[in-house]
């Protein structure tokens, strides 16, 4: 047995010892989406019901189950912190027994450095190689930066976890306790494509030149964008999260990334959830490499690709073109994300542009999503200096460079017809149009 393999020996406990060390009031700080140590959060959340532990957080950016912290019961001992809401989060977060941070998703590191410090790390990652060195996987993200002011960190091995390629490794001289949990990871079905995802998803591929470097999201939309993409040559990715069809775009030729002029040859992403396809593709993968996200949001890193091409959703937009994208009114729906870190790389990127899709309407015809104004309380994600293209299934319609007057218009005619009469006498009322 080698020093590592003795020293992982040495620091291997059980999740109940693990989380005796966890104090009241502590903070703890888990990495993002798959990243999060299910048994160790799931053992900590027990102890603070049966303990009456008072005061602990939990900070997690995405969170992919139904946690027992997110209950009322658990919430008051054991605070979830969201800086991605997801489904799971939102009635908590909504209803004010979770917390969420906002930020742009490039500072978090930042954040955690200089803003915020945990008592607690915790994490889950790959098997410890002979080197005596783990591997956060598909959830690199922000790991780094959360465990760089650590007071105690805890690592939660699970075989299934993909060991990953880039700047992703933990070594086992810096961690003070081990649990092995092997269980399959949690996966995301893609989202079906629906009609309208089809025809948004041919107007954004029409407008992506060959040897482009793309970011992409997750939904129906983006699914589209890749199916879309087939026709395409020499593709790049740089984007926060690999999604599922970025496996179909390597796999089929289409991404080879030899052309980007930043990182040829690789894929870089910052974190993944998908299937166990993907899982398996990414395992030992050489060709995808995941980095801190403060690397791969950077707007300067972004924009040194030529031809970058960044494709996010939105909720609703008003007719100057500002986009709200995390909030409906005033209630958190999602977050802030990395959509203005790549909607403002792509800007200033040689040949780059970004989109901004949305369906024109919601709840069957009912509500038009291009409005006025945004709805009273919602949180402006993207500026409207900063966004360039913003699509629909009625069209697109390019805000760079354009007027007040011509922003109105443009947003107008890709509007639902059943609202484009309202939007208009809306428009001369607030004298955006003659």
């Amino acid at each position: 047995m080698n020093k590592w393999n003795e020293m992982y020996k040495a620091k291997l406990a059980s999740a109940e010892e693990i989380v005796k060390n966890i104090n009241a009031g502590e903070i703890c700080a888990s990495t993002c989406a798959l990243g999060e140590p299910i048994g160790l959060v799931d053992a900590l959340a027990e102890r603070a019901k049966r303990e009456k532990l008072e005061g602990i957080t939990h900070h997690l950016l995405l969170t992919l189950r139904n946690n027992q912290y997110l209950s009322p019961e658990v919430s008051s001992r054991l605070k979830h912190v969201a800086w991605f809401t997801s489904g799971y989060a939102r009635k908590a977060v909504q209803e004010g027994y979770a917390d969420f941070m906002p930020c742009y998703y490039y500072e978090a590191p930042k954040l955690w450095r200089e803003f915020v410090e945990a008592d607690v790390f915790y994490a889950t990652v790959s098997p410890m190689d002979k080197q005596g060195w783990f591997s956060f996987g598909v959830s690199v993200s922000n790991a780094r930066a959360q465990m760089l002011r650590a007071k105690k960190v805890y690592l939660e091995v699970n075989k299934y976890m993909p060991r990953t390629h880039g700047r992703g490794f933990v070594h086992i001289s810096e961690v003070d306790a081990i649990y092995e949990n092997d269980v399959p990871l949690i996966e995301m079905m893609e989202a079906p494509i629906t009609e309208k995802d089809e025809i948004v998803g041919n107007y954004i591929a029409e407008l992506i030149p060959n040897e482009a470097t793309i970011q992409l999201g997750i939904g129906g939309i983006p699914n589209a964008v890749a199916k879309a993409l087939r026709n395409k040559r020499d593709l790049g990715i740089h984007s926060e999260m690999f999604t599922e069809g970025m496996v179909d775009l390597i796999e089929s030729g289409i991404v080879t990334n030899r052309k980007k002029n930043v990182n040829p040859y690789k894929t870089i992403a910052g974190f993944a959830a998908g299937t166990r396809r993907m899982y398996d593709f990414l395992h030992d993968n050489p060709g995808v490499e995941f980095h801190p996200i403060d690397y791969v949001n950077d707007v300067n890193v972004i924009a040194s690709h030529d031809n970058f091409i960044s494709i996010n959703a939105t909720l609703e937009v008003d007719l100057l073109g500002q986009v709200c994208s995390e909030s409906i009114g005033s209630k958190q729906f999602s977050g802030t994300g990395g959509q203005v870190d790549f909607v403002r790389g792509a800007g200033v990127s040689k040949g780059g542009k970004s989109f901004i899709t949305t369906y024109s309407t919601a709840k069957n015809d009912s509500i038009t999503k291009i409005k006025p104004t945004l709805a009273e309380g919602s949180h402006v994600t993207c500026a409207k200096n900063d966004v360039d293209y913003i699509v629909t299934e009625y069209g697109v319609a390019r805000l760079k460079g354009k007027t007040a007057s011509q922003r109105a218009t443009a947003l107008i005619n890709i509007a639902h017809p059943n609202f484009r009469e309202e939007l208009t006498h809306e428009a001369k009322k607030m004298h955006l149009i003659p």
